[in-house]
């Protein structure tokens, strides 16, 4: 197993907090707010409790030292964050009004951005507090916050990619009839976590019909010999998401099967070779459509092309029709077209992509042939 990536500092968490102020600026707004999620890990290296009902809460305001308003029996954990020493400590304690607290850090006229997790009652809370202030989704207002990935991050991205590949290929070993959904799938889970993978976030395996439902959740249909199985798994390793999808067969398929899992290889290379810089994200999605529609399944793909993926598996940008972002040297996102057939079986196939500055490069790199199980 490869040596862990070195770790992100505390200049590599200013730098970020500085590009994000720097962005909220020319998007027109005050300021952005981080509640606990991703961005606030993200942005601080600060992970508080994802259960707390406190309010704690990033700001950011562009020509300003950032902010953080934490709990006050929250605030030596927040202290101890690798971007601390970037940071200003708000603390408020049991009693007081957070909002309150929160209030003179912020424009009382000011248009905020707002990372999408942000509890309902904060926010009802500082418009209470601030009637004058108005709210973006930060999804809507700076969709590319953290969408162009670094060398560091894309080192982490190829690292997960390069496990999930690997668990992968030892999943082809495992028998498959005769056997639970289920049984594959914690089978899975504990092929990522033995390369590594300190979360798994998802193990779809869909067998037989069940592989038409593109989000079927593993459950105990037994797998059958004849059975077309869709697998599709992921988790993070280093705090970074891998993502990926293969169909397999358990035994030999028939010539329908090979058929519909052959346009959608051709539909997923059609929609690699559609990535470069400048291009719409749209475009990914249109190159891949064009070719499942042409073979007469275009109303059996029934979801967008690809996602971003970074410090969660799913977020911006996102490969789908009316989406005319840019492309950009830096972004990753999966493309995973699909056929699903009701009642009877589905394909899909996923690689996480990331742009380079002439083209896309994978980060997965196994078979994409209908592999034969037993």
């Amino acid at each position: 197993m490869t040596a862990a990536p070195a770790p992100f500092t505390a200049a590599d968490h200013r730098a970020r907090m500085e590009r994000a102020a720097r962005s909220a600026a020319e998007a027109g707004l005050a300021g952005l707010l981080v509640a606990p999620g991703p961005d606030l890990v993200w942005l601080t290296g600060y992970a508080p409790p994802a259960d707390t009902e406190r309010l704690t809460l990033l700001v950011l305001t562009p020509g300003q030292d950032p902010v953080l308003v934490v709990p006050a029996l929250e605030a030596p954990d927040a202290a101890r964050a690798v971007g601390a020493p970037a940071l200003t400590l708000r603390d408020w304690t049991d009693g007081r009004d957070p909002y309150a607290v929160t209030a003179p850090l912020l424009d009382p006229d000011g248009r905020y951005g707002v990372s999408d997790n942000t509890w309902a009652m904060h926010l009802l809370g500082l418009q209470r507090t601030l009637p004058g202030t108005a709210y973006a989704s930060l999804t809507d207002a700076l969709p590319m916050l953290r969408a162009v990935k670094d060398p560091a991050e894309l080192e982490r991205l190829a690292a997960a990619g390069a496990a999930a590949d690997a668990a992968y290929e030892e999943i082809l070993r495992v028998p498959f009839a005769g056997r639970r959904e289920t049984d594959v799938a914690r089978d899975l889970a504990d092929l990522l976590r033995a390369h590594g993978h300190s979360r798994v976030d998802f193990t779809v395996v869909g067998s037989g019909p069940n592989g038409a439902d593109p989000h079927h959740e593993a459950g105990d249909r037994v797998i059958e010999d004849g059975d077309t199985v869709v697998l599709d798994f992921g988790g993070l390793k280093h705090g970074y998401g891998s993502d990926t999808s293969r169909t397999v067969h358990v035994g030999e398929p028939d010539a329908e099967e090979r058929k519909v899992h052959d346009v959608v290889r051709e539909a997923q290379e059609a929609a690699f070779r559609a990535v470069r810089p400048g291009i719409a994200c749209q475009e990914v999605d249109r190159a891949a459509r064009a070719v499942i529609t042409e073979a007469g399944y275009g109303e059996h793909f029934i979801h967008r092309t690809g996602h971003g993926i970074g410090v969660t598996t799913h977020e911006p940008p996102y490969m789908v029709e009316g989406e005319e972002l840019p492309l950009v040297p830096g972004m990753c996102f999966s493309v995973e077209p699909g056929i699903y057939l009701p009642g009877r079986f589905g394909v899909r196939i996923e690689d996480i992509v990331t742009v380079t500055g002439d083209g896309g490069r994978r980060l997965n790199d196994t078979p994409r042939d209908l592999a034969v199980v037993h």
